[in-house]
């Protein structure tokens, strides 16, 4: 009799040992988890929007020509604040035209209007081969723009 008594309580107390590691490992089949198992919330995750990157600014734009143009015309440092400062100047203004958000003819009208001025202060500001360099380098940068626009749409 204590043999099966014995073998019993064994009996019991394995099953038992085996009970609480299957809730553990499961977690009583809920989805959601429980006090054993893996915990998962009922809420939906949030995920974290991606912030939006800011549009360079009007020095970053600047400081991001100034080198090539530099090498290019052969700008001595009073020469290249010239360039700089007048570019600065155009570069801000068409970033505020593009802010206000004008017509489009009205906007083409201020963005000459830009152009012009701008090209007033480096005549008066370079020597006559330099801003005519300029002038070039200018025309030749935008042409290849278009070009490579136009072979990208065939």
């Amino acid at each position: 009799m204590k043999k099966v008594h014995t073998l019993s309580i064994l009996t019991l107390l394995i099953g038992l040992l085996f009970t609480s590691e299957t809730f553990a490992q499961y977690g009583y089949g809920s989805p959601y988890g429980n006090r054993y198992g893996r915990r998962q919330s009922t809420l939906p995750q949030v995920h974290d929007t991606p912030k939006k990157e800011d549009p360079p600014t009007a020095e970053e734009i600047v400081d991001g020509q100034m080198p090539s143009i530099t090498e290019a015309l052969g700008l001595n440092p009073f020469e290249e604040a010239v360039v700089r400062t007048t570019l600065l100047q155009s570069v801000q203004q068409r970033i505020e035209l593009q802010i206000l958000g004008l017509e489009p003819l009205k906007a083409k009208e201020e963005y000459e209007k830009i152009e012009k001025r701008q090209n007033e202060e480096l005549k008066s500001g370079l020597p006559e081969d330099k801003y005519n360099a300029f002038m070039e380098l200018q025309e030749n940068s935008f042409k290849s723009k278009k070009k490579k626009k136009k072979k990208k749409k065939d």
